[in-house]
Parts: C-alpha cells; structure tokens; sequence
C-alpha cells in the first residue's frame, strides 16, 4: 500500500516538531522554525495540528514513545534473556552517545522537567509513555525471574521504577555536566546494580 501524501506532511512535520522541542524545549520551540525544515505553509501545518498544544502532544505520542518502542521495549518484549538483553541496551545506550546526546539529554526526561509542572494534557501523555516503559522492564524481570536468571527476593515492580529513575538520573546530570564520560559511568553503574540482581 502507498503511503499518502497527507501522511508524508504529517510524518515530516512531527519529525521538524521534535527536534524543535528536544533542542529549544516546547515553550521556546519555534512554529516559524519548524515550517522552515518541512518547507510547509502555516495552512498545511494547522491543518494537521490546529495547536501547537497538539502539535507537542503528538510529538510525544508518536516520536517519543515510538523510539522508546524501537530502542526499549520491542527488545525486551522479544528477548528469551530478559536480563541480558536489557543490561545489552543500556551498554549499547552508553558505546553510542556523543556529545550532543548528551547535551540535548533524554528527550522524554526534558519534557516531564518542563511540561508536568504546568499542563495537565502534557503530563498525563508523558505519564503514559513513562509507565509504557516501567511496564516494559516490570515484565523482563518478572519473566528472568520466572526463568530463574533473577534473584526471587527482588521486588519487580520497586526495580522497574528503580533502573528507569536511574537512566533519567543519568541523563540529567550528565546533560548538566556536558559530559559523555560522567553519562557512561553512571550508566556503568547502573549495569553494575543490574548484575546484583542476577540468581546465583
């Protein structure tokens, strides 16, 4: 099936949208600076987001929660070793961040620090992309542990919270420090708590 040109707008105008607001933050981020990357007219743009409200709810939605989906929780939800497999994302996670990964942080993370304070819509979408993750570490551990490869005295659910926590942590000390070295040693750390939780 072709794609329609509709959804090419769409799907051009949430990928400008998001790294508008990952590089400005929602408030800041630029409506004139977006149309500019997709070569759009304003028409075109509130056609498909008639807010910018909208336009930032969508950009959690679909980009945010959908690259968490592809680099998170389709992983963990395939894998057959839970716990391998998720302390090979957070490795993987930590080989592959440059400076400006770090500078920027962790698009989800920003956006919870900004917006829950002061919008209610915001806050809810980025609560529901957060438990989306929780629940997708919540189930790795409850399998590893069924598969004998975690501790059985582990408390899932308060680890789940933990090791996500943690990651944000991370991100945003490491986002204030600049710092690609201070990002991979902590999430070196993390690793090393992970490997606590292993059965003997």
């Amino acid at each position: 099936m072709s794609v329609k040109q509709p959804d090419q707008t769409r799907d051009a105008i949430l990928e400008a949208a998001f790294w508008e607001i990952y590089r400005h933050g929602f408030q800041a981020a630029s409506l004139t600076n977006i149309l500019a990357k997709t070569e759009l007219t304003k028409g075109a743009l509130y056609h498909h987001f008639p807010a910018k409200q909208e336009l930032g709810l969508a950009v959690v939605d679909e980009v945010i929660r959908t690259n968490l989906e592809a680099w998170m929780v389709k992983p963990l939800r395939e894998s057959t070793e839970p716990l391998a497999t998720l302390r090979e994302i957070l490795r993987t996670r930590a080989r592959d961040s440059t400076a400006e990964k770090v500078m920027l942080g962790c698009p989800l993370n920003n956006l919870m620090q900004e917006m829950s304070p002061l919008d209610d819509s915001f806050k809810t979408h980025l609560r529901t992309v957060l438990k989306a993750w929780q629940d997708a570490i919540l189930d790795a551990l409850h399998r590893a542990q069924k598969q004998g490869q975690v501790r059985k005295d582990v408390d899932c659910q308060a680890t789940a919270l933990f090791i996500v926590s943690a990651y944000e942590g991370c991100a945003s000390v490491s986002k204030n420090l600049q710092s690609v070295k201070e990002f991979r040693q902590c999430l070196a750390q993390l690793d090393g708590y992970l490997e606590g939780l292993q059965a003997d």
